[in-house]
């Protein structure tokens, strides 16, 4: 048996270790790194320098791989990514050789002792030693999150050389592709500049052997445009003028003579039909022009206590065609009456007379081929004067903007738009047919069902050229434009 002395109890706590206060203040978290050096001494390593050193890196790798996708030369940025990738392949080494620390190794070693510590200390100093032996615990599991965290990192740093390596074949692939293309580029320019070169040699090979032959015709044709300008001197252009303005002035009174003529001989069959001839119609027979009906006797009825209708046909036999609208002493032909005779009834309680134009109505001069002008064009702009909207008065008559295009028309008042619309089935066009002075001038719109327009142009030409402009336009789209209850025609 063993003899335990008296003084056991003094002897074993002088051997005990100081204890350990509960409320001490470590200097870090974890668990201190550690290598074997010389003669197996244990030297510590400073994990906040090893940390710190690789978040510098990756910081480095990123702001690196930043400035690669802002630069514009591709031989700089395979550059910067072999760089990076080569950084990146000799971390994973450095990660190697920390996690390669026998750091649990250490913790065991230190455990065990304190076991065996808590073996020979007193009762007192156990639970000191009991607390130590949790706080190497608990660094233990610090340890194995910590060697977690770097495994994850590893991978990133891996998954981020994987990239770079990537972007590199994928640069110098870039720069392999760049450097083909501009040598071919290189070789067309040459090849172009080689042509170029031949056809200079050719040309100047050609001038100097045609160089004497068109000197000589140049003299010819300056002998000849001096020719030209002596026989056209500016007195022989001017009476050249004058003249066609007097022969314009003779056929435009030969005119109002033959038309003149031909009414009296409309009379003169009418009083020999026994007939008495009551109204006629005044004013040119010609587009552009304002038609009125006027009484010729005393007998004749007021015309405002009569009931007119206005017709077209294409001769005094002809079926006529009602122009809806026109129920007013006064008409302006429109381009659609071109070819045709206007003819107007005049109906009371007890009878029906009928008058209408001696000849058919004749073309605006000119507007024909003025129209085609416009047709070259894809949109046409005209000035109109807003009259009505929707059947109202507008409140003050103000400047808009007509636009007649190919597909669509739009109407416009400075930067605002108040209708635009392509041309379809429900749109009508055509001129005014209530009477007034301004009817030559205007025309009616109607946009789209429920938003009509009535505007005044700036001339009877500007007027009838556009109707016959926006009735193109919509014959091109297969549609065919006309006025209120008006029949179609080609």
């Amino acid at each position: 048996m063993t003899r335990v002395g008296r003084g056991f109890s003094y002897t074993l706590q002088n051997d005990a270790v100081s204890p350990v206060s509960a409320d001490v203040v470590f200097a870090s978290a974890r668990f201190p790194r550690y290598k074997i050096g010389a003669n197996n001494h244990i030297v510590e390593i400073e994990a906040d320098s090893i940390m710190s050193s690789m978040k510098q890196m990756v910081a480095r790798e990123t702001t690196l791989l930043m400035e690669q996708h802002q630069r514009l030369s591709v031989r700089n940025l395979a550059s910067k990514f072999e760089k990076g990738l080569a950084a990146a392949s000799s971390y994973p080494t450095r990660l190697r050789e920390a996690a390669s620390l026998e750091k649990h190794v250490l913790l065991k070693k230190i455990r065990d002792s304190l076991e065996a510590l808590r073996g020979r200390v007193g009762v007192r100093n156990k639970d000191d030693v009991k607390e130590a032996i949790t706080i190497v615990e608990a660094l233990a599991v610090q340890l194995t999150q910590r060697e977690g965290e770097l495994i994850q990192e590893k991978a990133e740093v891996k998954k981020l050389a994987n990239f770079l390596k990537q972007a590199s074949e994928d640069a110098k692939k870039l720069v392999d592709e760049e450097r083909s293309f501009a040598r071919a580029e290189i070789e067309n320019a040459r090849e172009a500049v080689q042509r170029v070169e031949e056809s200079l040699h050719e040309h100047e090979r050609i001038s100097k052997a045609s160089g004497k032959q068109d000197l000589d015709e140049l003299r010819k044709e300056v002998q000849e445009a001096r020719r030209i300008k002596m026989l056209h001197q500016p007195s022989k252009v001017m009476d050249m003028e004058h003249e066609l303005y007097a022969l314009r002035i003779q056929l435009a009174e030969k005119s109002k003579h033959s038309l003149k003529l031909q009414k009296e001989l409309a009379i003169t069959k009418n009083v020999d039909q026994n007939t008495t001839r009551l109204y006629e119609i005044d004013g040119t027979e010609a587009l552009g022009s304002y038609l009125r009906i006027f009484p010729c006797s005393d007998i004749a009825p007021d015309l405002s206590e009569c009931a007119i209708q206005w017709y077209r046909a294409i001769s005094e036999s002809d079926e006529k065609e009602l122009i809806s609208g026109a129920t007013k002493s006064a008409y302006a032909p429109e381009p659609c009456d071109v070819g045709r005779i206007l003819k107007a009834e005049i109906m009371t309680d007890d009878w029906t007379i009928t008058v209408a134009t001696s000849a058919p109505i004749d073309p605006a001069p000119g507007l024909g081929n003025y129209v085609e002008a416009l047709v070259r064009r894809h949109d046409t702009e005209f000035t109109v004067i807003l009259i009505q909207m929707n059947g109202v008065d507008h409140p003050s008559p103000s400047i808009h903007i007509l636009h007649i295009g190919k597909m669509r028309m739009k109407l416009r008042k400075g930067q605002t738009t108040l209708t635009k619309e392509y041309y379809s089935n429900s749109m009508q066009i055509c001129g005014i047919r209530g009477g007034g002075n301004a009817a030559p001038q205007a025309v009616y719109w109607q946009a789209k069902i429920g938003q009509s327009f009535i505007f005044a142009f700036e001339s009877e030409r500007e007027r009838n050229a556009a109707i016959m402009l926006a009735r193109r336009f919509a014959f091109d789209c297969n549609i065919m434009l006309s006025g209120p209850d008006d029949k179609p025609s080609t």
